[in-house]
C-alpha cells in the first residue's frame, strides 16, 4: 500500500514531535525535524507518568528506558495535611498490559530518553529554526523557514506547545491562551525511604504531592489559586516556605530547610490553557500535543495524551488512503480522549480551588483513570 505521506515536517521537538519522529520513521518515511530552541533541551521541572502513559511509552519502544532511568511503581496514597494516610488509590490498568501503573520522571532524563530515540531511528533535528510561511495545494505544503530556507512536504506537524506557531499560521482566529487562576510549584529533593508511592496531601489550603523520579530522588509540587503570576526567583524559597505553614509532618521538614541554596531545584509555573475546537488540522497540516489540546497538570496526562497522538497518527497514517481519511480517523480516535484529559483536569482545578472534600476531588481522578486505561 503506498502511504499518503513520504515526506514530513514536524515543527516542535517536544514530547509530542519526537514521539512523532520515532514513530512515523518505523513507517520509513523521511522525516524533518526543527525546534525554535537553539538550546534545545528541558528545563528541570518533573513529571508524573500515569499507567496509560507508560502503556503508551511502551508502544513507542521506551519503557524500559523509562523503568531504569526513572521510577515506576504502583498507585497513589493520600494522606491528610499532617502527612496520616487516608487511602490508597489504585490505577486501574488490563491485568496484561506489560507495564506498571504509576510513574515519574524528570523532564530532562525523558527528552534525553526521547532524543536518543529519535536520532537511532535516522533523523536529526535543526534546531533555532521555525516556520515563517505555510502555503498549500492539492499535492503538499511549501514552507518558508525563519532563516529564509525552504521546503515541501507531504505533511507538517504543529507539535510547537500551548504557544504554537503552527496553529497561528494555520487558525488566526483560534482561542489564545489563558491563565486558569492557578498556579504550580515544583520542588526537586531527595526521596526518603517512607516515600514509596506518589503522594497526595489533600485537606488545606493547596494541594500538595509528591513524585518519586528515580530510587533516590522525588519532586514536590503545590498547586494555588492566585491572581499573581509572576514571583522573583530570589525569593522562591521564602514563598514556597510560606505555602507549607499550616502543613505538617515530612511537608513541615521540608518547610523548615528551604534555604537559598534551593532557589535553583524550584520551579514556579502558572497554568495557561485554551480549548481548541476540531478539527484540529486543515489541508495537508495537523496539530498534536500541546498545540491542540494543552491542560494542567491535575490528571498527569499532558505529556502521555502527545505521545499517543503520535502513535495514534502513525497507525492511521499507516492503513488510510488518503491524509483526509487519515485526518477524520485520527480526530473520532483522540478528541473524546483528550477532552477527557482537559475537561477532568479542568474540573479538579476548580475542586482544588474551592477547598472541595476529598472524596470529590479522588471521585474525578478515579473516574477519569478508569476510561484512560481503555485502549487507544
Amino acid at each position: 500500500m503506498t502511504l499518503a505521506a513520504s515526506k514530513v515536517l514536524i515543527v516542535g521537538a517536544g514530547t509530542a514531535g519526537m514521539s512523532a519522529a520515532i514513530t512515523l520513521r518505523r513507517l520509513g518515511l523521511e522525516v524533518d525535524v526543527i525546534d525554535i530552541n537553539p538550546q534545545w533541551g528541558a528545563l528541570g521541572a518533573g513529571l508524573t507518568i500515569t499507567g496509560p502513559t507508560l502503556r503508551a511509552l511502551y508502544q513507542l519502544g521506551v519503557y524500559p528506558d523509562m523503568a531504569e532511568e526513572a521510577y515506576v511503581g504502583e498507585g497513589i496514597q493520600v494522606c491528610d495535611t499532617q502527612g496520616q494516610p487516608l487511602r490508597k488509590l489504585a490505577t486501574p490498568m488490563p491485568a496484561d498490559c506489560p507495564v506498571q501503573s504509576s510513574g515519574g520522571i524528570m523532564r530532562p532524563t525523558l527528552h534525553g530518553i526521547l532524543a536518543r530515540h529519535v536520532r537511532a531511528g535516522g533523523t536529526e533535528i535543526r534546531l533555532g529554526l521555525t516556520v515563517e510561511a505555510l502555503a498549500q495545494d492539492a499535492e503538499g505544503v511549501d514552507v518558508t523557514f525563519s532563516d529564509g530556507s525552504r521546503g515541501r512536504y507531504d505533511l507538517v506537524l504543529g507539535s510547537d506547545g500551548v504557544f504554537s506557531r503552527i496553529r497561528s499560521l494555520l487558525f488566526p482566529a483560534a482561542p489564545k491562551p489563558e491563565y486558569t487562576g492557578q498556579s504550580c510549584w515544583r520542588l526537586f529533593l531527595e526521596r526518603p525511604a517512607s516515600v514509596e508511592r506518589r503522594t497526595y496531601f489533600l485537606g488545606g489550603p493547596h494541594k500538595v504531592g509528591f513524585t518519586p523520579v528515580s530510587a533516590s530522588h522525588m519532586y514536590m509540587f503545590l498547586l494555588e489559586r492566585t491572581p499573581q503570576v509572576f514571583i522573583e526567583p530570589q525569593s522562591f524559597h521564602i514563598e514556597l516556605a510560606r505555602r507549607l505553614e499550616s502543613y505538617g509532618g515530612i511537608l513541615a521538614e521540608i518547610r523548615e530547610g528551604l534555604t537559598e541554596k534551593d532557589i535553583p531545584a524550584i520551579n514556579f509555573r502558572p497554568l495557561e490553557i485554551f480549548s481548541l475546537p476540531a478539527p484540529w488540522h486543515s489541508g495537508r497540516v495537523l496539530l498534536i500535543g500541546d498545540s491542540a489540546h494543552p491542560t494542567t497538570p491535575q490528571l498527569a496526562s499532558g505529556a502521555g495524551m502527545g505521545i499517543e497522538d503520535a502513535l495514534v497518527l502513525a497507525e492511521e497514517l499507516g492503513t488510510s488512503h488518503s491524509l483526509a481519511e487519515t485526518f477524520e480517523r485520527f480526530m473520532k480516535r483522540r478528541e473524546a480522549r483528550c477532552r477527557l484529559v482537559t475537561d477532568s483536569s479542568l474540573e479538579l482545578g476548580r475542586l482544588e480551588q474551592a477547598r472541595a472534600p476529598v472524596e470529590a476531588q479522588t471521585a474525578v481522578v478515579e473516574h477519569a483513570l478508569r476510561q484512560l486505561a481503555e485502549a487507544i
